[in-house]
């Protein structure tokens, strides 16, 4: 056999090599990896298991999961995933950076080309820490967000206050909703919010900015602004019942909305220099490409941002379509 084939041959097998990386393991990560497992691409997916909606109790909006908690969604999807024997995931893991190789493999070989990108990875111990090669990579890492400094926020977020009203605003009813935020873009959020509550007001905590046109045009549908500073949350058992402001006086709510900062995850990328938005979302072409030819990214992560579960799935099913041809180099009509 000659030195050629038997590199080629070592390279087939070596456990530290893979077809793709996929970095995250929400809904868009793991729908990336299935559907690129399938296509018989070997893959890696790492898992810090700290999935951003970890609070909320159900998942709504997800064809034939509507009702179910995100953490068994996750679960399910794991699960399948591990039948195949061309996946691995990695829990409770993070990335510390992502290198694009130009020359040399770290141990001096001439085959740095065939796996371009060194994904460096950390474990729950110093024994768990790798170093793979991958041909691609997707960066599925989602958001982190920061919620507005109340005291008692967390008490009720993922139960009776929510950030996504095309995920759970059905389940408000008809009783008064709050929209809490500090964002400039509340206007348009308290027109979303408006569709599934008759009852709406939008706290501003006396720092979220609202023209007197803007605040006259809610008005008019009947949503009302409050331009105080709030003090705290009232409720009991994850069920919101107020807002008290801090002159004292409490308005009453039976739900709400919250509009958090997100903050995408994206600092192991600093080293590729790829292309954001204003915001920080990682761009992409519709297929999920970044500027950085080899490396995708889906779900949140990606502009314009947060997105329902089966969205942020749909994400990840495309771009694994998109990496299975863009590796064989064919021109598809996806």
């Amino acid at each position: 056999m000659s030195d050629e084939a038997g590199s080629s041959a070592h390279e087939a097998y070596d456990s530290d090599a893979y077809d793709c990386v996929v970095i995250g393991a929400g809904p868009a990560g793991l729908s990336a990896a299935l559907n690129l497992t399938r296509a018989r691409q070997r893959v890696l997916v790492v898992d810090s298991d700290r999935p951003r909606h970890a609070a909320t109790m159900l998942s709504h909006g997800f064809l034939t999961r509507d009702g179910v908690p995100p953490h068994e969604l996750r679960r399910i999807a794991r699960e399948e995933l591990e039948r195949y024997p061309e996946a691995e995931i990695l829990r409770r893991s993070t990335v510390d950076r992502v290198e694009r190789n130009h020359d040399r493999d770290e141990a001096g070989g001439a085959h740095a080309g065939a796996h371009p990108f060194t994904v460096r990875i950390s474990g729950r111990t110093a024994a768990g820490a790798r170093v793979v090669r991958s041909r691609t990579v997707v960066v599925a890492t989602g958001l982190r967000e920061t919620l507005p400094a109340l005291p008692s926020i967390r008490a009720y977020y993922g139960m009776s206050l929510f950030s996504c009203a095309a995920c759970d605003g059905y389940e408000q009813g008809e009783g008064p909703v709050a929209l809490i935020g500090e964002t400039d873009d509340l206007f348009a959020r308290a027109l979303l919010v408006g569709q599934w509550s008759s009852t709406v007001t939008v706290f501003t905590n006396g720092v979220a900015s609202l023209t007197a046109h803007e605040e006259s045009e809610l008005g008019d549908r009947g949503i009302r602004v409050e331009r105080r500073v709030i003090d705290d949350l009232e409720g009991e058992r994850g069920a919101i019942a107020a807002v008290r402001l801090f002159d004292g006086e409490r308005i009453p709510v039976t739900g709400g909305f919250v509009r958090p900062l997100w903050h995408p995850i994206v600092g192991f990328l600093g080293d590729l220099d790829l292309d954001t938005d204003a915001s920080g979302h990682l761009v992409t072409d519709r297929d999920g490409r970044t500027s950085l030819a080899g490396v995708y990214a889906a779900g949140d992560v990606a502009a314009p941002g947060p997105q329902q579960l089966i969205v942020a799935a749909g994400a990840g099913a495309r771009a694994a379509a998109i990496i299975t041809h863009d590796l064989l180099g064919v021109t598809t009509a996806h």
